[in-house]
């Protein structure tokens, strides 16, 4: 098969796409402007208390194997000359202990500016924030991928646990996706493509077995990682952040970010960055829009910045501790 050939069938996977000269939108029509809206407190993070998260007995949807020329870990896109695209992409991980957070001042931000994006959502995270969870998935600004069920360390789960990690956030994802289809507010090209958003996937710490990533490309997962760290779970402050991933973005860039409560003033960061984006040149991208303006760049492994660099967050897991991303 050929690369071009194989891109084609990839894309074909991938859930609907807006297109990369959006204008401002207000977000998906069935949801008043109300109901969108940031409220104050929701990006906390909490404890959880309770039993299990139950899902529903449903299984995961199916899909091809990725072709041999996208299996491994997409950290950029190379574009042709000229163009100037960026895909700024936000976490939405919880971990099994707890409930995080809905940054809407983040999601609010990017409607208001008609910028594209994609959220990478835990599965847990989608069926403790069900509404939130149906309009990001309803906004055709928007695109949606898997972060794995609790955000598990997939270097260290193995076996069944790892698999049920990946295909129970595909769970969820289709959840979120039929909910939205049963209230009319997916557009039917969007209904039509039936993955329940589980073509794009995201390892958690960013940081992935060969085991792991084999069975993420083979269940039909493009393997999405990032060129530029924002950096805010740490206390960086938005001027900071927004300089730093200025001075790292260029044509092409993934772009880390997290949307659960977890990042310190990503909102406050994007109303720099955003703008001394455009004034460059810059146009914004789902994750699904760049690959299909040019190459991907693909390792054959996981890491954040340089390979070996999340080995600090396996050994953790290892030891039964949970740490949070430095990135």
């Amino acid at each position: 098969m050929s690369v071009r050939s194989a891109f084609c069938l990839a894309l074909l996977l991938l859930p609907l796409s807006v297109p990369v000269l959006a204008g401002p939108a207000a977000g998906p029509a069935c949801f008043a402007p109300a109901a969108l809206a940031a409220r104050p407190g929701e990006e906390i993070v909490r404890p959880r208390a309770g039993g299990p998260v139950n899902l529903p007995d449903m299984a995961a949807p199916s899909l091809p194997p990725v072709p041999a020329a996208l299996r491994g870990s997409i950290r950029r896109v190379d574009l042709p000359a000229g163009q100037k695209l960026v895909a700024l992409t936000f976490d939405l991980c919880e971990a099994s202990g707890e409930i995080s957070g809905y940054d809407g001042a983040i999601v609010d931000y990017l409607r208001a500016e008609g910028v594209a994006a994609t959220f990478f959502a835990g599965g847990k995270w989608l069926m403790s924030h069900a509404e939130r969870g149906d309009q990001l998935t309803a906004d055709p600004q928007f695109e949606m991928g898997n972060h794995t069920w609790s955000h598990a360390n997939l270097t260290v789960r193995t076996g069944d646990a790892m698999r049920r990690q990946v295909d129970d956030a595909d769970i969820a994802l289709a959840l979120r996706r039929s909910e939205v289809q049963a209230r009319g507010c997916m557009l039917p090209s969007a209904s039509a493509q039936g993955t329940g958003g589980g073509a794009l996937f995201r390892f958690p710490y960013g940081s992935c077995s060969a085991e792991s990533l084999n069975y993420v490309n083979d269940s039909g997962h493009l393997a999405i990682q990032w060129d530029v760290d924002s950096g805010d779970p740490a206390f960086i402050g938005a001027k900071g952040m927004a300089e730093d991933m200025l001075r790292g973005i260029r044509p092409g860039s993934i772009v880390l970010m997290h949307a659960n409560g977890r990042g310190k003033h990503t909102a406050e960061a994007l109303k720099i960055l955003i703008p001394a984006l455009r004034a460059k040149g810059y146009r914004f991208a789902t994750v699904g829009q760049l690959l299909a303006a040019g190459r991907p760049v693909i390792a054959d492994t996981c890491y954040s910045l340089k390979p070996g660099d999340t080995r600090v967050y396996d050994d953790a897991a290892r030891g039964g501790k949970r740490i949070l991303p430095a990135q």
